[in-house]
């Protein structure tokens, strides 16, 4: 784990035990990674309430409640797919929050349309959903590196955000 991803982690646990939020992951391409990273953190099990791995469409569909006609006209690889994975994470595991993640690591898998290294990633809540395409192949290993901080960048600026919000309506 880099030091900007511990980092990222370290952070997002303070807010996470500090607001009393509860966290839930959807891997696809990351498998577990987003998972591991934040676990890795002692006292994580006072928010982390568990994640799924569902590289395979089926999953996608009967355990994160991803529509297959979104599946089929935008493909698992989209941004479509990962806002209905993390809204499926937040009902199937009763989170606050979510993270999701849905790509090509590589070194094989990719086209001309979604090449190798190309990754969607999400965070979001009931409220709002956060999504940031990455591109460039790193190789497989760099490849979920770099989604697995994505994601958590992306936590904790929605984290940050809430805050920030709930401050200014006091």
């Amino acid at each position: 784990m880099s030091v900007e991803t511990k980092k990222l982690s370290k952070d997002i646990s303070e807010i996470f035990w500090k607001e009393g939020y509860t966290l839930a992951t959807a891997e696809s391409c990351t498998a577990g990674n987003i998972a591991a990273v934040i676990t890795a953190i002692p006292g994580s099990s006072r928010f982390y309430k568990g994640g799924v791995v569902a590289y395979a469409n089926e999953l996608k569909c009967n355990l994160l409640h991803v529509k297959p006609e979104t599946l089929e006209k935008h493909g698992a690889v989209s941004e479509e797919t990962v806002i209905e994975m993390v809204k499926g994470a937040l009902e199937t595991m009763d989170a606050d929050h979510a993270v999701a993640t849905s790509g090509i690591a590589g070194p094989g898998g990719g086209s001309p349309e979604k090449p190798v290294g190309t990754i969607w990633v999400a965070a979001g809540n009931k409220d709002k959903i956060l999504t940031d395409k990455l591109t460039g192949d790193e190789g497989r290993e760099v490849n979920n590196q770099n989604a697995t901080r994505k994601a958590l960048q992306l936590l904790l600026e929605l984290c940050q955000n809430q805050e920030n919000e709930q401050k200014e309506s006091n």
